[in-house]
């Protein structure tokens, strides 16, 4: 699917949301590093991480003319700052279900552009056909759970261990789906 729209944020700027493509695969994966050595709200570690840029170049091209899943970006000043996605949850009883998920440069937290991608999801989302999308947040992380409750989404559950963190411990996780039909 394809997809660009450019939004203007709270401080004034431009920041396109569009696709992600093979040729972005440097600045993605540096930014993927990036986010996951910025916060312990993501599902993994920056030294975790098992792939490389030519991984990452043939990961975002599969990606580029799927129909049911979507890798964007969002660039100010022409980097990359931001990224979302969706995924299917699986086949057959599940293929309504879509999974969400989304990080953005620490340096552009508070901006707008976590609302602007996951606006672009939730469109990418309805049009793909899926009558839901799904995802799961960290408890603490208290601005992450406002901005998905105000975009609709709403709790189905937590699992108090869904993280084990090496900082803190054990995180709980919250389910939250958004219903798109």
């Amino acid at each position: 699917m394809k997809y660009s729209k450019e939004v203007i944020i709270k401080n004034e700027k431009k920041c396109l949301v569009r696709n992600a493509f093979g040729d972005d695969a440097e600045e993605v994966l540096n930014l993927f590093l990036l986010t996951h050595d910025q916060t312990d709200f993501l599902s993994s570690y920056k030294d975790q991480a098992s792939f490389d840029v030519e991984f990452e170049r043939k990961f975002l091209s599969d990606r580029e003319n799927s129909e049911k899943e979507v890798y964007l970006c969002a660039v100010i000043d022409d980097h990359i700052v931001g990224t979302a996605s969706i995924f299917p949850l699986g086949a057959n009883k599940v293929s309504h279900r879509a999974e969400f998920g989304i990080a953005i440069d620490k340096n552009y937290w508070g901006m707008g552009i976590g609302k602007a991608l996951t606006s672009a999801a939730i469109e990418c989302a309805k049009i793909s056909g899926y009558a839901q999308l799904e995802l799961e947040v960290v408890s603490e992380n208290t601005n992450a759970l406002a901005l998905y409750q105000k975009m609709g989404f709403v709790e189905f559950g937590r699992n108090p261990k869904g993280f084990h963190s090496r900082f803190k411990g054990y995180q709980e996780l919250i389910l939250m789906r958004l219903e798109l039909k």
